[in-house]
């Protein structure tokens, strides 16, 4: 089905060769990737980027964290089109008015400084982009990291909210020049394939390696001419899962009938590579091949053919049993018990969000259905459509009505069940769902209480099929139907109705309406000479999620009150660090009022530093922290407890490395081989840190001292950080460095 191809290849007026006459260098430039980036690119060089976006969106988790930030830093209005969405806290029931608040506090912000606000259920955020934002050639900067719109010839990246609050204070995006990888796409999907199935393969084939990390997708091959605009923004949005930087596809007459089905005709043009380009390296999509697919617990990426599962289904949910049991002792997970005369059942289907509730999906979907039924067993079926104007256009077409008849219950645009905010199943359930993520806890159980939920990735076509089936799981390439394939018209008069659309129109006499949930981010300090941190959390696991940080759900209602949000730092994996970190904070704060902790006063004596230039602060170490989410909180909530550094092998994603950064967080990493035997309560001093991160220099000998008095030496690194990077660190945060360029 796919095949990945290490080297770098040409692509001479559409064939793959792998030489040509022209040089590499010259040829790079001919992608689609180099001219949209040389296009929106302000520093002058071409190997260190400095990127304006046209656009940025965000939703209700992230955008009161960022106009606070961009506020505090002297922002006076919005210098782009900025799009705030209302579609992941809308149904989120704690804390009382806090969500509404939030709502509240982002029209008074859209009226104040000449936002787009799109009301709760309106649409999700992604939704909206495509519809109304997206435009051929262009880049749009978003605060999630599905952040996903190559499909339509518009580069998409995802980012921690500091960045989108570069982007406000007219800073720029800054990245060394990315590789770019050739995917080329060929054949023709089988009736019953899905978006999904080819994202899971993909991601599947990409993720464990790293083969595509920080790089650009993308995608050209006379394989796409068979394929609809929702099919291909249904693989693109999955690119997130592969750990690429962005994605770019070829464009032609079917996206240009996407942009002129909503109103936007003028903003299409076509985009292919130049007549000779050159790829870093190359994957083949081979459609025909395609199979249904279901990407098991815990990541996108344990990825098996449904018929594959199936048939072995007790020895692969025995491991994930034992996986689930490892990373969660008070639970007891059973799903070997879900196998029963060689079917495997699961209990819950789910088809939502921005990979999901496309309208195709949907239409498919009742296809399958019609006339069918989810039975009155366990297994019950949640559709959200992605958008009202595509729930208007499933309720003309006799879609809703066609998936209702089944048993089905169709409800708001709401991203919920993608982070555990929605349909939670029982305990021991098992949830088949065509959203984008499967992690630890994404279906909103609380194994920290004994409860264990899973979450299987699945086509929305599967789903349907299995939902027919009475929630025997079903590759909907086994069954019988027709896809009749309806047109979809959009329908714009809702968003006429109900959209704010203030971009342009600022009203700076406007009060920001504040309820008492929101709070102002507390002080945090420059970097100081030397730093001194404590291991508070040390994570031995391949990988630590975003959503291990800083959990998703319920405590996504927190996230406009920097205190309450960083109680529950790392509390479904390390519930300890909260308190070890408060401590470390505590003993920082003696330190600065001049009265020096004997803790610190004794660690110190072991190395011969002063406490009086020394930062105190706690230290996370994993091994390659940061996967998943762009949530800045996976790493502001740290900085709010004192943290000041993370320590691991490698960042899982550039996006939270630079949340790091942003929040002033030292990004230390290690050599791959070098030992790291050590364990919560051990320091690790650093001398000289502010120094040598003002002078560029990357290698930081440190000392670290275990709790028995022992000291050992170990080399750290700050690789690749830019000028404006460093200077924010040394600053403290971003908001510091901001304030400090405004006196």
């Amino acid at each position: 089905m796919i095949t990945l191809h290490n080297g770098g290849v040409y692509l001479v007026d559409g064939e793959v060769r792998h030489s040509h006459d022209m040089p590499a260098c010259e040829a790079r430039k001919n992608t689609m990737a180099a001219g949209i980036l040389a296009a929106h690119n302000t520093s002058g060089d071409e190997k260190n980027l400095k990127i304006k976006f046209d656009a940025m969106v965000s939703h209700d988790i992230t955008y009161v964290g960022i106009i606070q930030t961009a506020r505090a830093s002297g922002m006076k209005e919005f210098p782009l089109p900025y799009a705030m969405t209302n579609c992941h806290n809308s149904l989120c029931a704690v804390g009382g008015t806090i969500n509404e608040d939030d709502h509240v506090f982002g029209l008074s912000a859209a009226k104040k400084y000449g936002g787009i606000y799109v009301p709760a259920n309106q649409s999700v955020i992604h939704s909206f982009a495509r519809e109304e934002l997206a435009k051929c050639g262009g880049m749009i900067l978003g605060s999630d990291s599905h952040t996903r719109y190559g499909a339509l010839g518009t580069m998409g990246v995802g980012e921690g909210g500091p960045e989108l609050a570069k982007q406000l204070l007219k800073d720029t995006w800054d990245i060394p020049a990315p590789e770019v990888v050739l995917v080329y796409v060929t054949g023709t999907p089988r009736r019953g394939i899905g978006p999904h199935d080819v994202a899971i393969a993909l991601v599947g084939a990409t993720f464990e390696s790293g083969f595509v990390k920080n790089k650009v997708l993308e995608f050209v091959g006379p394989g796409l001419k068979s394929l609809s605009a929702d099919f291909r923004c249904g693989i693109d949005v999955m690119t997130t899962e592969t750990t690429c930087l962005t994605s770019i596809w070829e464009t032609d007459e079917e996206i240009k009938k996407f942009y002129e089905t909503h109103g936007r005709g003028a903003d299409y043009k076509e985009l292919k590579p130049g007549k000779v380009a050159y790829y870093d390296s190359m994957i083949e999509i081979d459609l025909s091949k395609m199979e249904s697919m279901i990407a098991l617990p815990f990541h996108p990426s344990n990825a098996y053919t449904i018929h594959e599962f199936v048939a072995n289904a007790e020895e692969i949910l025995a491991k994930i049993e034992a996986d689930a049991k490892a990373r969660f002792p008070k639970s007891t997970p059973d799903l070997t018990s879900k196998v029963k005369d060689g079917k495997v059942y699961a209990d819950q289907g789910i088809i939502a969000g921005c990979a999901g509730g496309i309208y195709e999906n949907i239409d498919e979907a009742a296809d399958i259905l019609r006339g069918a039924s989810c039975g009155d067993g366990y297994f019950s079926l949640s559709v959200y459509p992605t958008s009202v104007p595509v729930s208007l256009e499933l309720t003309r077409n006799g879609d809703s009505a066609a998936l209702l008849e089944a048993g089905a219950v169709i409800k708001p645009s709401f991203c919920g069940p993608c982070f555990g905010a929605g349909d939670v199943p029982a305990n021991n359930g098992l949830s088949l769902r065509h959203t984008t993520r499967n992690f630890p806890n994404r279906e909103g159980s609380k194994p920290g209480e004994g409860q264990f939920s899973a979450v299987a990735l699945m086509d929305a076509r599967s789903i349907a099929a299995t939902a027919a089936n009475g929630g025997v799981i079903t590759a909907a390439t086994d069954i019988e139907y027709e896809p009749q394939h309806r047109p979809y018209a959009f329908d714009s008069g809702v968003y006429e109705k109900r959209v704010y659309r203030g971009y342009g129109h600022p009203q700076p006499e406007t009060e920001l309406i504040l309820g008492p949930n929101i709070k102002d981010w507390p002080e945090m300090f420059a970097l100081h000479d030397n730093l001194l941190v404590k291991l508070a959390a040390v994570i031995r696991d391949p990988v630590t999620t975003t959503d291990e940080l800083i959990p998703s759900g319920e405590s996504s209602s927190y996230r406009s009150n920097p205190l309450r949000l960083a109680e529950l730092a790392l509390s479904r994996r390390v519930p300890e660090y909260v308190g070890r970190s408060k401590a470390c904070a505590a003993l920082e704060a003696d330190r600065r009022a001049g009265h020096v902790p004997a803790e610190i006063a004794d660690v110190l004596s072991k190395v011969g530093a002063d406490a009086g230039s020394t930062q105190f602060g706690s230290c996370v170490f994993a091994m390659k922290p940061g996967d998943g989410s762009a949530r800045e909180q996976a790493a502001s909530c740290q900085r709010v407890l004192g943290g000041m550094a993370n320590i691991c092998y490698e960042f899982a994603t550039k996006r939270y490395r630079s949340n790091c950064i942003n929040w002033g967080i030292l990004p230390f990493t290690l050599d791959a081989d070098a030992a790291f035997p050590y364990e919560d309560g051990d320091y690790v001093f650093v001398p000289g840190v502010r120094e040598k991160i003002a002078a560029g220099i990357e290698e930081f000998p440190a000392k670290v001292i275990r709790q028995g008095g022992e000291v050992a030496d170990v080399m750290l690194y700050v690789r690749g950080l830019t000028d404006n990077e460093r200077e924010i660190i040394l600053e403290g945060c971003l908001m510091n460095y901001k304030k400090a360029h405004l006196k």
